[in-house]
């Protein structure tokens, strides 16, 4: 067994022990110096980095509403169009069907044998002599030959002016 130290040896390494408990605290004191300062480094760099994407996800976001916001109105403008040519349409419809109406009431009037005879005559001219004429079902007349037809219906011929007229009469209810 070892035999203990003297009490002068302790005397004597006091100063050694003293140096060393100095230059461990420095080494401590810098050690936890760089730990903070690495600390601070890292949350800075994810201040960054946070920032970054925040910033990455409000401009992502501002692009989707933006996005959204255009096919928002591209469907309402879809839509608009749809409702505008379906009310034309429906303007359309009605004035046809008003149209074809007046016409087809030509057979009641007092003038209408003057007229069928004018349609006979058209239908002779155009077909020939030999053209068989015959009464339209909802007045006016037909004619027909071996190889050709001519319709002057009334309801044939007030569809084929309503035809020619198609762009003019849009204009009656045309914004």
């Amino acid at each position: 067994m070892r035999n203990p130290p003297p009490a002068s040896a302790d005397v004597a390494l006091e100063p050694v022990r003293a140096q060393l408990l100095r230059a461990a605290r420095a080494e401590a004191d810098a050690l936890s110096a760089a730990a903070d300062a690495e600390v601070r480094a890292v949350l800075a760099e994810a201040d960054g980095r946070a920032a970054a994407i925040l910033d990455e996800a409000r401009r992502m976001g501002e692009a989707d509403a933006a996005a959204a916001r255009d096919a928002a109105r591209a469907r309402a403008r879809r839509t608009a169009r749809a409702r505008e040519l379906a009310a034309r349409r429906e303007c359309w419809e009605e004035l046809r069907r008003r149209v074809v109406a007046g016409v087809e009431d030509l057979r009641h009037a007092d003038s209408y044998p003057a007229l069928r005879a004018r349609l006979a005559a058209r239908v002779r001219a155009a077909l020939g002599p030999e053209a068989e004429v015959t009464e339209a079902p909802r007045g006016g007349v037909t004619g027909r030959t071996a190889d050709r037809r001519l319709d002057c219906g009334l309801t044939a011929l007030a569809l084929r002016a309503l035809e020619r007229i198609d762009g003019e009469a849009e204009e009656l209810w045309a914004p």
